[in-house]
């Protein structure tokens, strides 16, 4: 009696066909999951890609099987006979690979490298100060990641990884769920998801999120638990700390206290006294001069190891007139940093009275790390003396080009006349808009800079500016593990898709026709050797 032939045979191909497309999609698929955990590339969701790969297994898997329920016969020759001797080797050989392939990934997990970072951006890349802090860590940290099942782990996971990469073995995490563990979280006060706890010893600090820079504040909150108090000078018309229009220096107190500095402010005339917790002192655009007193106590509190930020406008924006600057006198005599009785003309800015950065000193660690501009809107130029006081040493930040020069003639700037270099009396440049000093012997530091307003809030957030600032007190407070860390932009890019016909055909073309011809081809191929047995 002859074996009824399976008429559903005919249709197994379909499956076939489902498998390959899922097959295809699977391996294309893997290979981007692959550079994303290399960090060739980072979608805007890494989780959507774990969640195609499971779909397109899913339709592989599905594929398959209905091959399989409609030419069972097929299926159940290929393993009893002949094909199934020679493909057991072929099966051992991808298991062998993918368990190759399996420890291979195991290892690199649990020792993870740091790989060459390939994005635009380098998002991947941490700042110089977080490599330098993670590798003098004075002991081991461990962060407890709080990150409840709803919440996405990619992004912290990817940090924290690159936290412990880079620090030679003195940094570690862990995640934990609050959910399944609220005693835990309950002992850090965590009440939220996706807190990050650094611990060190007792002592701990908490990021509010998985970010480098909400990192790095934690981390200088753990190694320096230590009151750092920055005082701004008041009572000569300085800019408000906690004020609210542009002129104010809200905004720098705001970033420093973010770098767990307490900001105060302090009237010397009032008190006759600088307290002792003070880090460093910033006298910012005063618009009357100093009492004699106050320089008194300044210069005593700077020999015994303090240190200054100085900030003065040029004469004509302020209320000096002629009047004596004793603080002015003070840091030409015991600093060799005199302010120049000028106006910065920069013709190299759309605005003239707008100096701008041409070079930083890259051997200072206020500016090593500059990358951007500094502009400096109405400024006045710095001297520094070629022979200082005996063990001092100045040095200049930030020089001009030479395109600027120091305005002498304030008179003409006063009655808005046609201005022009005069060298006979104005400063040539390149110009010094900035400058440090520091007392080897005393300990002690100033910073000084022929401008104020790059620092209020109307300039603070625009390029350089508030970086140069914040980089000068911690340099002034001897915070060195404090200088340049600032968050990253990261870039965004989209895509566009063509408008033209042409483009539309060729990309039509060369992802979906010739790639569909090819699979065609190999298919009917398949169906043809078939049919001939």
């Amino acid at each position: 009696m002859a074996k009824k032939k399976n008429s559903s045979a005919r249709y197994a191909f379909i499956g076939i066909i489902i498998a390959i497309v899922g097959c295809v999609a699977t391996g294309l698929l893997a290979l981007a999951q692959g550079t994303i955990a290399l960090k060739l590339y980072t979608p805007p969701d890494p989780n959507i890609i774990k969640i195609w790969i499971s779909i397109s297994a899913a339709v592989l898997v599905i594929g398959l099987a209905t091959y399989a329920i409609l030419a069972p016969d097929t299926v159940r020759r290929f393993f009893t006979g002949r094909q199934a001797r020679y493909g057991s080797n072929a099966l051992i050989m991808a298991l062998a690979f993918l368990g190759i392939l399996f420890v291979v990934n195991l290892l690199a997990f649990q020792n993870p490298k740091v790989l060459k970072d390939m994005t635009e951006d380098k998002r991947h890349t941490l700042a110089p100060e977080t490599l330098q802090a993670l590798t003098n860590l004075p002991d081991k940290v461990t962060a407890i990641a709080f990150y409840s099942s709803q919440s996405s782990r990619d992004t912290a996971t990817q940090l924290l990884t690159d936290f412990k990469s880079n620090s030679n073995g003195k940094f570690d995490y862990r995640f934990v769920d609050p959910n399944a563990d609220p005693l835990l979280a309950k002992q850090y006060g965590v009440t939220g998801d996706g807190k990050i706890v650094l611990t060190m010893g007792k002592a701990s600090e908490t990021a509010s999120y998985a970010d480098e820079t909400e990192l790095d504040r934690a981390l200088i909150r753990l190694i320096s638990p230590q009151t750092r108090v920055i005082y701004f000078l008041t009572g000569h018309g300085e800019p408000d700390i906690n004020g609210t229009d542009n002129s104010a220096l809200s905004r720098a107190r705001e970033t420093l206290e973010s770098k767990n500095y307490t900001v105060k402010t302090l009237n010397l005339a009032a008190t006759n006294k600088i307290p002792d917790d003070a880090k460093a002192i910033v006298v910012a655009g005063p618009q009357n001069p100093l009492l004699d007193q106050e320089v008194t106590l300044l210069k005593a509190y700077v020999n015994k190891g303090g240190a200054l930020v100085v900030m003065e406008d040029p004469t004509p924006f302020t209320n000096f007139g002629t009047s004596p600057d004793p603080l002015a006198d003070y840091l030409k005599s015991d600093w060799g940093i005199a302010f120049d009785n000028d106006v910065v003309i920069d013709t190299t800015s759309q605005q003239a009275l707008y100096a701008i950065s041409s070079q930083y000193n890259t051997s200072s660690p206020i500016t090593q790390h500059m990358t951007s501009v500094t502009i400096m809107p109405q400024s006045r130029s710095l001297t520094l003396s070629q022979t200082p006081p005996q063990n001092v040493t100045v040095a200049p930040l930030i020089l001009t080009a030479t395109q600027s020069w120091g305005e002498t003639d304030l008179a003409s700037l006063q009655n808005n006349q046609q201005i022009k270099f005069d060298a006979a009396t104005d400063i040539a440049g390149p110009l010094t808009l900035a400058a440090t000093g520091e007392n080897s012997s005393t300990n002690g530091r100033v910073a000084v800079f022929g401008n104020s307003i790059f620092a209020t809030d109307k300039g603070f957030d625009a390029y350089a500016n508030g970086d140069i600032f914040i980089n000068s007190v911690d340099w002034a407070a001897q915070e060195k593990s404090l200088i340049n860390i600032t968050p990253k932009t990261p870039i965004t890019r989209t895509f566009n898709p063509p408008q033209s016909p042409q483009l539309i055909i060729i990309l039509l073309s060369s992802v979906i026709i010739i790639p569909g011809l090819v699979v065609a081809a190999g298919i009917s191929t398949w169906v043809a050797r078939r049919r001939q047995g």
